[in-house]
């Protein structure tokens, strides 16, 4: 119940569990104060500081976020926001929580995506990408809170497995050895470019997106309104996946993770199957 009062709801999946507070996040190609950063001076953070204030009554536990938004599209952030939000934890003294389980291990060119911005959370969770398959997540803390967590001796019930130990130390290792960080960061770099170039041919990308290897590319149905295109999303995804690139479907934004071990010339290749699918999908829609 906790987990899910920290997501945002709507009437069928019930009500928000008492204390628990939702803010805008820094979504600036659709920011809900309808400003243009940086002339916003991040208004999104200063809301933060009134919501804190009015809505809530003061003695607030922890602001939690993801880094970089997965599911919701890959969205980053822009420079300043976790900067700011880590000052407004300080200042409150409300512990900083980052979910790192999508955004770990490499994937966003770096071991941690809160290292993009030079900073450190008070508690922070890791998964998916941290046993390369296995199933094993982490909470990490920071040292000042490590004694409190051993006196409420936080565990589950298959906490500690030796084999989910071994399989994450392997895959810090060899993380380390290859030096995944900079592959990410390389692949991301020549995706996104030509990501760019994709924008400027088709009518129907509204922004393209990404930090390393977690890439996103949003379908509108005109770059004016930037009204969201699902029928877009859904015909590209069916249409890419008959091509032979298996991906999740997610809505009107093209969510794109790929394996940060991906030749560039493969890499490149899926990305023309998703181009490919696009200028389908304009045609068949009448663009």
């Amino acid at each position: 119940m906790g987990a899910v009062g920290l997501a945002r709801l709507d009437v069928s999946q019930g009500l928000r569990a008492p204390g628990f507070f939702l803010v805008p996040r820094a979504y600036c190609y659709r920011c809900e104060f309808r400003q243009t950063y940086p002339d916003c001076d991040l208004l999104c953070t200063d809301y933060i500081r009134t919501a804190i204030k009015e809505e809530t009554s003061g003695r607030v536990a922890g602001i939690v976020l993801e880094p970089i938004q997965g599911w919701a599209g890959s969205v980053v952030p822009p420079d300043g926001w976790i900067q700011r939000i880590r000052a407004i934890c300080d200042e409150f003294g409300i512990l900083m929580m980052a979910d790192e389980v999508l955004t770990c291990m490499a994937r966003t060119g770096r071991m941690f995506a809160m290292q993009h911005w030079n900073t450190v959370p008070d508690v922070m969770t890791l998964g998916k990408g941290f046993g390369n398959g296995f199933p094993v997540t982490a909470m990490l803390v920071a040292d000042q809170y490590k004694e409190i967590i051993e006196k409420i001796s936080a565990s589950t019930s298959y906490g500690g497995n030796p084999m989910a130990c071994a399989a994450a130390l392997a895959s810090i290792e060899v993380i380390e050895e290859e030096d995944l960080c900079a592959r990410a960061s390389h692949l991301g770099g020549i995706l996104l470019e030509e990501m760019e170039c994709m924008a400027a041919r088709h009518p129907i990308i509204g922004e393209v997106r990404g930090v390393g290897c977690l890439l996103g590319i949003e379908l509108v149905k005109d770059k004016g309104t930037r009204e969201p295109f699902e029928k877009a999303g859904q015909l590209v995804y069916q249409k890419a996946f008959r091509k032979g690139l298996a991906w999740i479907p997610a809505g009107h934004i093209l969510r794109m993770s790929p394996p940060m071990i991906m030749e560039d010339d493969m890499a490149m290749k899926g990305l023309g199957i998703i181009e490919e699918a696009i200028y389908e999908t304009e045609r068949e829609l009448g663009y």
